[in-house]
């Protein structure tokens, strides 16, 4: 499972953060940035259209070690690509495959993850696999940042560094992918539809079942508006970092970055996002989310407060960031938790019900309309940045904020789900 969730971050890393970090050192403009690198999210938006398409077709092992020597393949057209002078257009077509390629492994990994694990142990091991994942992001927006940021000093500018960085990250992703093809156990449980069965008409009842199911307006609601204010405040982080003071900026180096945001940060959120699993496994998701949610959106205020001061010290930032990535982390977990009950088929707040037998499906429709909530708002991002100025911008993603409090009172949580001591 770890290298599991390790392989699943990492491209998606690639495609939401590195991909910022690149263009933004090649001289692209934020709002471009913004909109651009938003649309990606696009195919993790649609991936419920294909996602029954993964749960009733083939094995859900054979559909990760495949797509994993896929993405492997994609990272190394962008090291390709990077050179020539139409590099923006190439590594957007690239990083598109990329991303199809990664929304459709989510769903084979999550779907595994269902198969493998017993529901009982499900939400209390959602810690351990978000540790995994935020592995992925430390080595991928922590190191791999710092190093194109390196190489690029070290005569070769940011395009070669960047070259370089994407060669590297080729390499290693067919080699988990290799090693994944040998060690990767196989589940009883994921075995292919009995031959015969209607492609069509089981791939129709398996959206059906999702929209069917009661209290389906609050759901989407809640799921679509819990990141309403980070995904606005995502696309924006690393820009701020790295522009100048005179732009309103911290004017951080891109080695800066990498240590600050990408190491640091991420170590912090690692690190809440394990205690965020534990709490829940304590006392269970009803009595956890409303505390959660606001380790979650307090500390944005903390970007204010940068923006207003613009500190020079880059141990001062770091800890600034450790301190909103932790609670961000923290916060995070009752989501995750979250599209697991209403995947299990308890998302009208029933204390038990039968098991639903397209968890795999219905877990990507729910990370799908995750992602629609993170794409839309990221778009107009850059454009309210660049209109509004870094600090009153920092404010706005404070108040946006509110709209997730609101989707969220109107839940009904199942009682003790996620605790584990109610269900072993």
């Amino acid at each position: 499972m770890p290298t599991l969730y390790f392989a699943e971050g990492l491209p998606y890393v690639v495609v939401m953060t590195l991909a910022v970090v690149m263009y933004k050192n090649l001289g692209v403009g934020n709002a471009e940035i913004a909109l651009l690198t938003s649309g990606l999210y696009l195919p993790w938006v649609i991936k419920p259209l294909w996602g029954p398409l993964v749960d009733l077709v083939g094995r859900k092992r054979r559909w990760i070690i495949a797509l994993q020597f896929v993405i492997g393949a994609a990272l190394a057209g962008v090291a390709l690509a990077l050179p020539g002078p139409h590099f923006l257009r190439l590594t957007l077509a690239v990083f598109w495959l990329m991303a199809f390629a990664s929304a459709t492994h989510d769903i084979a990994a999550d779907g595994y993850y269902m198969l493998a694990l017993p529901q009982r142990t499900q939400a209390a091991f959602v810690g351990v696999r978000s540790t995994a994942y935020r592995l992925a992001m430390i080595a991928g927006q922590g190191g791999l940042v710092y190093l194109a940021g390196w190489l690029a000093q070290r005569g070769g500018g940011p395009a070669a560094g960047w070259v370089a960085v994407f060669a590297l990250l080729a390499a290693a992703f067919v080699l988990v992918a290799a090693y994944h093809l040998w060690a990767l156990p196989r589940p009883v449980a994921d075995h292919p539809p009995p031959r015969g069965a209607r492609l069509g008409a089981d791939f129709g009842a398996v959206f059906a079942a999702f929209f069917r199911q009661p209290g389906i307006a609050r759901i989407l609601a809640f799921l679509l508006l819990y990141r309403f204010a980070e995904a606005q405040l995502l696309k924006l982080v690393t820009p701020f970092m790295l522009d100048p003071h005179a732009a309103g900026g911290l004017g951080l180096s891109t080695q800066d970055v990498g240590i600050a945001y990408g190491t640091v940060g991420v170590s912090a959120l690692t690190l809440g996002g394990l205690l965020g699993g534990w709490v829940i496994a304590q006392r269970g998701l009803k009595r956890t989310l409303w505390p959660l949610m606001l380790c979650m959106h307090l500390p944005n205020l903390v970007f204010v407060a940068l923006a207003f001061w613009q500190p020079a010290g880059l141990g001062l930032v770091s800890a600034a960031v450790a301190f909103e990535q932790f609670g961000y982390g923290f916060g995070f977990t009752a989501y995750l938790v979250f599209m697991l009950m209403v995947a299990s088929g308890r998302g009208d707040g029933s204390a038990s019900g039968p098991e639903n037998e397209h968890q795999t499906a219905h877990y990507a429709l729910c990370t799908g309309v995750m992602a629609l909530g993170m794409m839309l708002p990221g778009m107009w991002a850059g454009w309210l940045q660049e209109w509004l100025g870094y600090r009153a911008f920092f404010v706005w993603a404070c108040l946006a904020t509110l709209p997730s409090f609101g989707a969220a009172a109107l839940l009904r949580i199942a009682p003790d789900y996620g605790r584990r001591v109610d269900v072993t």
